[in-house]
């Protein structure tokens, strides 16, 4: 057979038990929670009152929402799947319940004298993981020993799934409340492990022509796909953009919080969603825009719209480091991101913590703090970072909430002037239990749960941030192109459509800001395209 690339626009969905994949589904500990108090209850749900469903997913104002998308015809193979799912996780719910039972255990018994005879009545799935300890207040708390945990059945490599299908258009259902149990004749299922070397291999073969029947075997292609798997190849080359010359600098913008920043010899690629290459009315970036290597991977914070498996898994033979936050260690609603990526197969991953710095050839890379959008929450796995290089100054603050502008006072102060800042613009998050309500032990009010939002800044906090870093607040738009370097500094508000954001949480724009001084003093530096 003769020599075909691998199709633009085929599309990877990763799935873990039927469920589109996100970080708390990678993590044993989350994973344990979100089967036991988000997955079975809301197929629960549904098998018992389908029109309901139906009648939610048919209202655009419960776009987003814990409601199945499925036909009611389809209510018995839900119900055989979550069957299925109630004896193939049985290991993940009584997890999921010790980890309750161990918070009972400390709130009843843990009353400021020595929690040493409390190990004895710990629940017996969590000894040899789990530390208990007191705060400087007295307060009760647990944490897990992560790597032990990846080494036990809870992290199970045998619910992983790969779906391979063409793509043709932005829309997609909503991923984050229904599992993916209807096949078509259209899409290939892979059950392989996410870590699959074979897949690193399938995806350079959208660069460079390879013998498609060599896949067959290597990622186990079952008969009856065989002919399937064979249409996505093509001979047709892909289409790029040119590289860029050696010695210049740009940015470019993928959509949502992905930037693609080419300083000299170095490429940074932020937070990666990247949409496929398929005909479009909306001109955008896609992966033949991407080069052939990616120094840096800087993942900001563990949201699904910023870790996105899909971008991810199709760019991990291109990735030299993947920079993470540092996680707090142990505790549940924060695990660790290193531990994550080297389970699903992603190599040389480096945790930074705030102010931590990695080296480039002309400058460096800081971690920087990132307050807010965590629903008030102890998570440390969240950073912006500041990139300098070329002579640039980056700042790249992605879902930042500007809570307390005397931190960007000292920023500035310890990092210097500012050429562009990156900033999302989400002023009314989603409430706490959106994410985070599997996790919870504790019920928690309505009032409070509404209160506490997933929220970034908002105009205001971003004005503030605009001002403190000396910068003139400005809402033309259109692409950031070359200009003299003596450009006043400048803000300009971006905003773009991003079809993979609008699967993982059902809103179809996010807005983007641009801060910038210098436009650029680069020949071809520019931020776009835009919608």
């Amino acid at each position: 057979m003769n020599k075909k690339y691998f199709r633009m626009d085929v599309m990877l969905e990763p799935l873990i038990n039927k469920w589109y994949a996100w970080p708390h589904l990678v993590s044993p500990s989350t994973y344990s929670m979100n089967v036991k108090n988000h997955h079975i209850p809301l197929m629960e749900s549904f098998v018992e009152s389908p029109e309901l469903h139906a009648s939610a997913v048919r209202n655009p104002a419960m776009a987003g929402g814990p409601f199945v998308d499925m036909r009611q015809l389809d209510t018995e193979l839900a119900r055989t799947y979550l069957d299925k799912t109630k004896k193939q996780c049985q290991e993940q719910i009584q997890f999921a319940q010790a980890v309750q039972e161990l918070t009972n255990l400390l709130k009843l018994k843990a009353d400021g004298s020595s929690l040493e005879a409390l190990y004895s009545e710990m629940p017996e799935l969590l000894k040899g993981y789990t530390e208990i300890f007191y705060d400087l207040n007295n307060n009760p708390g647990f944490r897990f020993i992560e790597p032990l945990i990846y080494d036990t059945s809870l992290y199970n490599e045998c619910l992983q799934e790969i779906v391979l299908a063409p793509i043709s258009q932005d829309e997609r259902p909503f991923v984050l409340s229904t599992p993916r149990l209807l096949t078509s004749q259209q899409e290939v299922r892979l059950t392989i492990p996410f870590s699959t070397p074979a897949l690193d291999a399938l995806f350079v073969a959208r660069e460079e022509p390879t013998n498609p029947e060599k896949f067959i075997e290597l990622l186990g292609i079952p008969n009856d796909s065989r002919e399937t798997f064979l249409s996505f190849f093509t001979e047709t080359p892909p289409n790029g953009t040119q590289p860029l010359p050696a010695g210049e600098a740009r940015i470019r913008y993928f959509g949502h919080a992905c930037l693609l920043i080419e300083l000299g010899s170095e490429v940074i690629l932020v937070d990666p969603v990247i949409s496929y290459q398929y005909y479009n009315a909306i001109e955008r970036y896609s992966f033949p825009d991407l080069p052939k290597k990616i120094d840096y991977v800087l993942i900001t914070h563990n949201h699904q719209d910023h870790i996105l498996f899909e971008t991810l898994l199709q760019i991990r033979h291109k990735i030299g480091t993947i920079v993470v936050p540092k996680n707090s260690g142990g505790t549940l609603q924060d695990p660790s991101l290193k531990l994550m990526f080297e389970a699903v197969g992603f190599s040389n991953i480096l945790e930074l913590d705030e102010f931590g710095r990695i080296a480039l050839e002309n400058g460096e890379i800081v971690g920087l703090p990132f307050l807010g959008e965590h629903a008030d929450l102890s998570i440390r796995s969240k950073l912006a970072f500041h990139v300098k290089s070329c002579g640039k100054s980056i700042l790249l603050a992605a879902d930042s909430c500007n809570l307390e502008p005397k931190l960007y006072e000292r920023i500035r102060n310890r990092i210097g002037p500012v050429d562009t800042l990156f900033l999302g613009m989400e002023c009314d998050g989603a409430p706490l239990t959106w994410l985070y309500g599997p996790l919870l032990t504790s019920p928690i009010t309505r009032s409070n749960d509404r209160s506490r939002r997933l929220a970034g800044s908002n105009y205001e906090q971003g004005k503030s941030m605009v001002d403190i870093l000396g910068m003139q607040w400005d809402r033309s738009r259109g692409s950031i192109m070359s200009c003299p370097s003596n450009t006043p500094k400048k803000a300009t508000l971006l905003r773009h459509q991003t079809p993979y954001f609008t699967i993982a949480t059902s809103l179809v724009f996010t807005l983007s800001v641009c801060l910038s001084r210098e436009k650029s003093n680069c020949n071809g530096s520019t931020i776009g395209p835009q919608s």
